[in-house]
């Protein structure tokens, strides 16, 4: 591979405090050779590639910590090469991938399975998790050490939360000992039964059990008490209420070290989006008002909230257009999460750097990976953005398999233009 010169392009790298303009070399492994504004048209060998960005903005790839994927099991809905090719048009170039498969990945010959399919059809860095209990069931937890040793990064229930206080006390009591990552979704069973969307006026008038927001503060509650006995790396997936940020905000300022993340779905919808009973809005968590909507832009902004996920759930036609009741929960959102992250920088709630470590070098930390930078000797994984350029949602265009994306027809701005991996072009907007 011959060296590669990007120049003429705005580098944000929120990691290594960089925002100007500058350019990227890439050497013939596909690594970072040199970058910043040193890197300029008038010091590029005659024999290399020359890219000129001009005046794009250049980031690290993408690294989203919350992505379904339907190997094994469930093919129809997704596999690693549609969604491979979904989250490269979208800038994503690291997936932390759930263990909600079938069968579960609970076991060290499931991982080798899926590091293998992974390896196989691929493009995209593909970090697995791990189940947290056996078959996702939350009684008796997994081998977290064996599996740990397997190179799973982190274990979480996926989209079930673990209900017994003596299981979920247990898990991050061993956790705190293997200095594993623990990554809870948050929702109490018996306060969510048969709840479809948020419990308040719009589920009175649509007639439709409501999930209430006690449901997911009070197990965030539960495990943060743990946490002041069991010091463990603890993750909270995803929240959607202010009340459930109020407790986060109480226990930052008491001393607790631990993270949060949010769905793009949450940041950049509300429960008034689901009008007329629209089942491609039927999310877990659920779509709260207005006002919790805003609490979590805020969250972000204060640094409360420190990640911010796609949630990527793919489900096939057949089983969302059904009535609410039946309907499956979850949406598509790897390919439009850049843009609806980016949606909050044109409309003036975040700054661009912050909301760009939020995706990038942020989850890396979480995760430990050294991923969502672009420090010189890295793998040259990085994508190029014009922030500014308009477009439709349009789910026929789609790369994801499914195309159950809660957005279609929403006018969004900033668009991925080409995406690389290891410093070769893996997508390219024609």
């Amino acid at each position: 591979m011959k060296e590669k010169y990007l120049i003429n392009a705005r580098i944000i790298d929120p990691k290594n405090q960089i925002d100007e303009i500058g350019g990227l070399i890439i050497d013939s492994k596909g690594l970072i050779k040199a970058i910043g504004k040193k890197v300029s048209n008038g010091n590029i060998p005659s024999e290399a590639d020359k890219i000129d960005v001009k005046k794009q903005v250049l980031m690290p790839g993408i690294v989203d910590m919350r992505v379904f994927v339907g190997e094994p099991g469930f093919e129809y809905k997704e596999n690693f090469r549609t969604l491979s090719n979904a989250a490269l048009s979208g800038g994503v170039t690291s997936v932390v991938s759930m263990p909600n498969t079938s069968p579960v990945i609970d076991n060290v010959s499931m991982v080798d399975f899926l590091k293998r399919r992974g390896r196989d059809k691929s493009r995209i860095n593909i970090f697995p998790a791990a189940s947290l209990t056996k078959n996702t069931e939350g009684k008796q937890m997994t081998e977290f050490g064996l599996l740990k040793r397997k190179g799973i990064i982190a274990f979480t229930d996926g989209i079930k939360t673990v209900q017994d206080p003596q299981v979920m006390s247990r898990i991050m009591n061993f956790a705190s000992q293997s200095k594993s990552l623990i990554m809870q979704h948050a929702e109490d069973n018996i306060l969510s039964k048969d709840g479809l969307i948020n419990e308040g006026e719009i589920s009175t008038r649509l007639g439709l059990k409501g999930i209430p927001f006690l449901a997911e503060k009070i197990i965030v509650e539960r495990d943060l008490s743990f946490l002041e006995e069991y010091f463990c790396r603890y993750h909270i997936s995803q929240i959607s209420s202010e009340k459930t940020l109020d407790v986060i905000k109480k226990a930052k300022e008491e001393g607790k070290i631990f993270t949060t993340g949010v769905s793009i779905n949450n940041l950049t919808l509300n429960e008034n989006d689901i009008g007329n009973f629209k089942t491609f809005l039927k999310l877990s968590p659920p779509l709260r008002t207005e006002k919790d909507r805003q609490s979590l832009v805020q969250g972000i902004k204060d640094g409360y909230i420190d990640v911010i996920v796609s949630d990527h759930k793919p489900e096939d036609e057949e089983s969302k257009r059904l009535t609410f009741a039946q309907a499956t929960t979850g949406a598509s959102g790897v390919e439009t999460l850049l843009s609806l992250v980016l949606e909050l920088f044109h409309n003036k709630s975040v700054k661009l750097n912050k909301l760009i470590a939020s995706i990038t070098s942020n989850p890396a930390k979480i995760l430990d990976v050294d991923k969502g930078n672009l420090k010189k000797g890295n793998d040259a994984d990085f994508c190029i953005v014009d922030i500014n350029k308009p477009w439709v949602v349009d789910k026929s265009k789609l790369k994801s398999k499914s195309k159950n994306t809660p957005i279609e027809d929403r006018k969004l701005q900033g668009q991925v233009l080409k995406t690389f991996i290891k410093g070769e072009v893996a997508y390219e907007r024609i």
